[in-house]
């Protein structure tokens, strides 16, 4: 047998994926089907008008040929254009400052390639997203987790993440809105934690896939009208859910050049250039989309509100401790289950798929992420009745032992 990266193999199977093999092969009834709140996806297509457009782009020959490393310069520039008018950034953000790359998740990689080395250290406010502290172990990275404090709105303490700071730290991670939670950090939080990375020297990696989705449409913060915001912040960025892309691959990385430049190095090993035809669609819904993406950002918090109504009441004990953006992060009733065991019952008994709380780091085994995004009002209200099913039944029925 191949020997194979012992670095990765100690690292934990994809968490949607393994629970997505839990519910493999299985035919689910008519009265009860499946309802997976695993994976945070849109549950509705693209822009038809995008796609209309995508389907006369892709007879042209170009498309089908590498793009730049970098990416298009018409699609850098237009968004370096989109981050300077959400931020209110003026021409701070030029297109030196953008790659753009295969997803968000890309983004992060190559920033993380680009700045750390192995045995560097990395701050993740925690719980996290699990494919953060994936790529960073697999890069020989260490995670430093900074756990979030649960009694003041799962906010992370700026001061915690200063003294989690160390000579080998190269960066702090913030998600906002974050996943798992949906919290949406306040531009104050933002500004301390840029502060201190910037007076540490190191990396602030702000992670604002779920920007599009918060309850307000004012500036999530106001780094980039800063002079020397390049100095510090690291923006990554996905147009998966904001224009429900996710299968074309597309994000942005914006930081200072000569990070892009390392970044580059990776990429061209890796993927060479985004996909042009995601990079395609990407230039024109940043330009006509407006009206739908502000459509969409109003019915997913409606979705949020609905849910945390029909939880209010803690159907079957099952708690929403954190919600927003595409997520609630929910407590779960049984003390003495680890939450894989409870997600699994879920799916084994109630046909409801969810990613249970050890994946987003420790101390976290009380705790399931439904990711809500891919599920009409309707759907809503079917999960809060399984769950309730479930606790009301103490999960006897399912078919694994406890702890």
């Amino acid at each position: 047998m191949l020997r194979v990266n012992a670095t990765v193999a100690a690292i934990h199977e994809p968490p949607v994926t393994a629970a997505k093999a839990w519910i493999a092969d299985r035919e689910f009834p008519a009265n009860m089907p499946l309802l997976d709140l695993s994976q945070a996806v849109p549950g509705y297509p693209p822009a038809a008008s995008l796609r209309r457009h995508l389907a006369e782009v892709v007879q042209r020959p170009e498309t089908s040929r590498y793009a730049p490393v970098l990416g298009l310069a018409p699609v850098r520039r237009a968004v370096a254009a989109h981050l300077n008018h959400a931020y209110g950034a003026a021409a701070a953000i030029t297109v030196d400052d953008v790659m753009i790359t295969s997803g968000c998740n890309q983004a992060f990689c190559l920033a993380i390639g680009a700045l750390c080395e192995p045995g560097d250290e990395v701050v993740l406010p925690t719980p996290h997203y699990f494919n953060h502290d994936m790529w960073l172990r697999a890069c020989g990275v260490r995670p430093v987790p900074v756990m979030v404090d649960m009694s003041h709105g799962m906010a992370v303490e700026p001061a915690a993440i200063e003294a989690a700071i160390t000579g080998r730290t190269r960066a702090v991670v913030l998600v906002t809105p974050n996943n798992p939670c949906g919290v949406v950090s306040p531009p104050t939080l933002i500004d301390a934690v840029f502060e201190i990375a910037r007076r540490h020297g190191i990396a602030l990696i702000l992670d604002e896939t779920y920007k599009d989705f918060r309850a307000t449409v004012a500036a999530p913060h106001a780094l980039f009208t800063r002079v020397d915001w390049n100095d510090t912040l690291v923006h990554l960025f996905s147009f998966s859910k904001m224009l429900s892309l996710p299968g074309y691959r597309v994000g942005s990385l914006t930081a200072a050049p000569h990070v892009l430049v390392e970044a580059a190095k990776l990429a061209d090993c890796e993927t060479i250039g985004a996909p042009r035809v995601a990079q395609e669609a990407v230039s024109w819904g940043l330009v006509h989309l407006d009206d739908w993406v502000e459509t969409n950002r109003r019915a997913m918090c409606d979705r949020v509100e609905r849910l945390e109504r029909v939880m209010s009441s803690c159907p079957g004990g099952f708690e929403v401790v954190a919600s927003g953006a595409f997520f609630a992060y929910v407590r779960h009733p049984f003390e003495d289950e680890h939450a894989t065991a409870v997600a699994r019952r879920l799916a084994d008994d109630h046909n409801l798929l969810t990613i249970p709380g050890e994946s987003f780091g420790r101390g976290q085994d009380r705790f399931l992420r439904l990711a809500f995004g891919n599920v009409d009002d309707a759907g809503i209200d079917i999960a809060a009745d399984r769950l309730a099913a479930a606790g009301s039944a103490g999960l006897s029925g399912g078919r694994h032992l406890r702890r």
